[in-house]
């Protein structure tokens, strides 16, 4: 498959979700994106377009790559968002199938104590 055509369907999928799914204070979005070797999440405040909460595996210590770093960072982002006092998110997957990766990211979030 085209590498364009498969980011246009990616964004349209985004697009799709993005439409449904909307960050407030009192629940902001936690969006996920990835890349072919890293996976970043934000917690977003639509309202007023501030990012709360923003964590990746570029500093893991020791590295981690794959499925190991979405669930590493998975669990900094619930554990920076319990700190400041953000319990409850809405899920943006960004396109992306609810699986592998994501799909770990959320979990782990889940178990450090953030409720979708």
């Amino acid at each position: 498959m085209n590498a364009t055509k498969t980011r246009v369907q990616r964004k349209r999928r985004h697009l799709r979700v993005r439409a449904k799914v909307q960050g407030t204070p009192e629940r902001p979005r936690l969006a996920v994106s990835r890349s072919n070797q890293h996976v970043y999440a934000q917690i977003i405040d639509d309202t007023t377009g501030r990012v709360l909460v923003a964590c990746s595996d570029l500093k893991l210590k020791p590295k981690k790559t794959g499925v190991e770093a979405a669930k590493a960072v998975g669990e900094a982002v619930a554990k920076e968002a319990i700190a400041k006092k953000i319990s409850r998110v809405v899920f943006d997957r960004g396109g992306y199938q609810y699986h592998g990766q994501v799909a770990t990211l959320a979990e782990a979030a889940r178990q450090g104590g953030l409720t979708f």
